[in-house]
């Protein structure tokens, strides 16, 4: 039998710069919905899309999306829809407070990213700077690292949306503004994330990125759109920052 530390073996020697991403990060930041958890793994979000186009039909405000948009299952697609058409205005303030009551509804039924608890963990133990650079809301995030214990390895650095929608990913202001709070260079930061928006807003922060794929789609969607190093498991990477923490307990 192979254990399943075996079966990631090859996987992690054809992960190109995996190692010489994780020693050159002084401070992680971290995607959220992802990398750290399916937020919407026990509430579904195409329910949640369907709740907020209900809600905009109740006031009327239903055609304000386009008939794509209306069946669309991702709530932040309808978020940023809205907000073009009606930009930092009460109703998309109204809107994105519905979204935040639905994403924390999702977070009792969140699962976790495999993996990502004992890594976070042992990154912050080595005395790595860890913030999460997330376009869900930041109250959200705060909620479910309460509930996993985590938030200690986090606080105060927990960046998320704002009033102004057009900042979130791929606009790096999230970045940008952990980058400034942990006093980091970003050229010794790294950027988890599962999308290309976390792809872009890394480059555009001038941040290294490490993409986490959980299935061969995600996977082909990142190195589509560049990503040089993903990896289909966070096994590898804890792996080797325990390597690299032993690396440096004997230097």
């Amino acid at each position: 039998m192979t254990s399943d530390t075996d079966q990631t073996e090859p996987a992690t020697e054809r992960t190109t710069g995996l190692r010489d991403l994780i020693a050159g990060a002084r401070v992680v930041l971290w995607d959220f919905d992802g990398p750290i958890c399916r937020l919407f793994a026990g509430y579904p979000a195409d329910r949640v899309a369907g709740r907020l186009v209900g809600w905009l039909e109740g006031v009327g405000l239903k055609e304000l999306l386009t008939e794509e948009e209306q069946v669309h299952p991702d709530p932040h697609v309808l978020l940023r829809a809205v907000d073009r058409r009606h930009h930092r205005s009460d109703l998309v303030a109204e809107f994105e407070e519905r979204l935040t009551h639905e994403e924390l509804r999702a977070v009792p039924g969140a699962y976790p990213t495999a993996y990502a608890d004992p890594l976070i963990r042992t990154w912050a133990a080595l005395g790595v700077g860890l913030a999460v650079t997330t376009n869900n809301s930041p109250r959200v995030v705060g909620e479910y690292l309460t509930t996993r214990g985590l938030l200690g390895c986090f606080a105060p650095h927990i960046y998320g949306r704002t009033r102004d929608l057009r900042l979130l990913k791929p606009d790096p202001y999230c970045l940008n503004r952990a980058l400034g709070a942990l006093d980091a260079v970003p050229a010794h930061a790294l950027m988890v994330g599962d999308t290309d928006s976390d792809l872009a807003a890394a480059r555009g922060a001038g941040v290294p990125f490490l993409g986490y794929a959980r299935n061969e789609e995600k996977e082909e969607l990142l190195k589509a759109a560049g990503a040089e190093t993903v990896v289909r498991s966070l096994e590898p990477v804890l792996r080797l920052v325990r390597e690299s923490g032993g690396d440096r307990a004997h230097a």
